[in-house]
């Protein structure tokens, strides 16, 4: 039998609950004990983008990143969902360049960037998106940087061994999905494997296994050495350049602006969400049911910061508008409000600092 999901987030109109949106959520240690489990959290969901930044633990932890010269803004868009502006894709372009390599060694596809300013400009100017303005293309990025290194260690053609480095069976592909099963502790060999929107295989596993490994990122605790130093100089890159982590407007650079390496958060496609808190050593991972980002996963994990971490007036303001929103017509004039539902913050005082 199924579980019936808890409401997390309430549409309110006229003083009553006009939409609601059901998920669960879990918070663990690093250690892997639950402090708070609200829903299903040991159904596996697939975790999307939210898990790039475990993706990324090898192009650091094999050298390949040091050996490149990547800057911190290069190493965020190694884990990024970015809007595809003209610093993503400049970005991309330049990791690329210093592998030896040109954009058409990425294997993501070419989509419209998902930044309003940024479809304009290049529409304007009569051109049409590349694989660089693929949201992926920063993780894409590293991923060649990764098999170029591999490539050169081996003896090997770089432009020739990253091709069809998308595969499972590629040997580039093989290392981020074992950095993946090492840092979630997940049984990945025998998980359900799907193709992701990027062309790479994506693994569902239990919620909690997501937040197991955003606490191991937050504090190395349960990783190897080589990863775990990893996952600091990663945190550390997004906390300097958060804007190539998403892009201008968008939640997670937001958050990261304000709280720099206190908090490093992960939005996944399909209402999934991932965060690690290092100075409270946990790890928190969301999944929606009806797959909504902006008015479900969004306003949880708002909720969840709120309640797990000290915030200065700017940082609670910030975070509330996003928790408690005005919902607001084409004339201005408030008509709602989208907000975390009363149990979902009756589930989170017992945490709240």
């Amino acid at each position: 039998m199924s579980t019936v999901q808890p409401d997390l987030v309430h549409a309110l109109r006229g003083g009553i609950v006009e939409s609601f949106h059901r998920g669960a959520l879990v918070i663990v240690d690093a250690e892997g004990h639950t402090l708070l489990a609200l829903g299903d959290v040991e159904r596996p969901v697939f975790p999307r983008s939210a898990c790039k930044v475990m993706q990324a633990l090898p192009l650091v932890a094999s050298g390949a990143a040091d050996a490149l010269g990547l800057t911190d803004a290069e190493l965020a868009l190694a884990c990024a969902s970015h809007g595809g502006e003209p610093g993503h894709a400049a970005t991309a372009a330049g990791m690329l360049a210093k592998a030896g390599l040109g954009p058409d060694a990425l294997e993501c596809g070419a989509h419209w960037p998902y930044n309003d300013g940024a479809i304009k400009a290049l529409a304007a100017a009569g051109s049409t998106p590349s694989a660089l303005h693929n949201n992926c293309s920063g993780k894409h990025s590293g991923f060649v940087c990764l098999g170029c290194l591999m490539a050169r260690q081996a003896g090997a053609d770089p432009a020739a061994f990253v091709r069809g480095y998308v595969r499972p069976d590629h040997p580039v592909m093989r290392e981020v999905t074992a950095a993946l099963a090492a840092a979630t502790g997940a049984d990945l060999d025998h998980a359900p494997m799907g193709t992701d929107g990027c062309s790479i295989p994506t693994y569902a596993f239990p919620l909690r296994r997501l937040a197991l490994g955003f606490a191991r990122i937050g504090t190395g605790t349960g990783l190897g050495d080589g990863h775990a130093r990893a996952a600091k100089r990663l945190r550390q890159a997004v906390a300097a350049s958060p804007f190539h982590v998403a892009g201008n407007g968008r939640l997670d650079t937001r958050l990261m602006q304000h709280f720099g390496e206190r908090l490093f958060c992960k939005v996944g496609a399909e209402g999934v969400y991932g965060a690690a808190l290092p100075e409270r050593g946990l790890g928190l991972a969301i999944k929606m049911d009806d797959g909504n980002n902006a008015r479900g996963a969004e306003v949880v994990l708002a909720a969840a910061v709120e309640a797990l971490l000290a915030a200065d007036d700017a940082g609670r303001s910030l975070l509330r508008n996003v928790s408690d929103a005005a919902l607001v017509n084409w004339n201005g004039i408030e008509v709602g409000r989208l907000q975390a539902s009363t149990g979902l913050r009756a589930a989170l005082q017992a945490l709240r600092v």
